[in-house]
């Protein structure tokens, strides 16, 4: 059945059985759990990074999760947002659609993975000008030149 609301618990530990109609989540390792909100029984997993999915708990309690929830390797393949408390249901995806926002999630976390790595080096934060990613590969590293490859792979370049 579909729900069309969920109820937040903090735990540290995400339990091996999930109660439908709970949304497990774990500050601690940064990650939130429930069963499928359209009743299928699938277990959905949520990291919550900037670079994944971000938790926001209101005054009164009421979490919302972003972005939202697309259970494309599932074969329900229901997609949702969480906002507070409540389900709310969006449209199928088309296979093109579902692949291109795959894409993006890739090039996302590249570019987090990046910002994060710059910060402990203590190197600059900032995205390239023009200028700096018009420069040789030679002098761009593996890893830039793995962003760049993705961004023109997806059409951001």
């Amino acid at each position: 059945m579909r729900l069309s609301t969920i109820r937040p618990e903090f735990v540290e530990f995400i339990p091996r059985e999930l109660v439908e109609g709970v949304l497990y989540v774990s500050e601690r390792y940064q990650t939130a759990s429930h069963k499928c909100a359209c009743g299928c029984g699938e277990k959905v997993v949520t990291p919550l990074s900037p670079a994944d999915w971000r938790l926001h708990k209101d005054q009164a309690g009421l979490v919302t999760l972003h972005p939202s929830i697309g259970n494309w390797n599932h074969p329900c393949r229901s997609h949702y947002w969480i906002r507070k408390n409540r389900i709310q249901w969006a449209g199928s995806m088309s296979a093109r659609e579902i692949e291109r926002v795959k894409q993006r999630d890739i090039l996302d976390k590249a570019r987090y993975i990046d910002q994060v790595n710059r910060k402990k080096v203590g190197q600059d934060v900032e995205p390239r000008n023009s200028a700096a990613d018009s420069r040789s590969n030679q002098l761009a590293s593996p890893w830039e030149q793995f962003v760049a490859g993705l961004q023109r792979l997806i059409g951001l370049r």
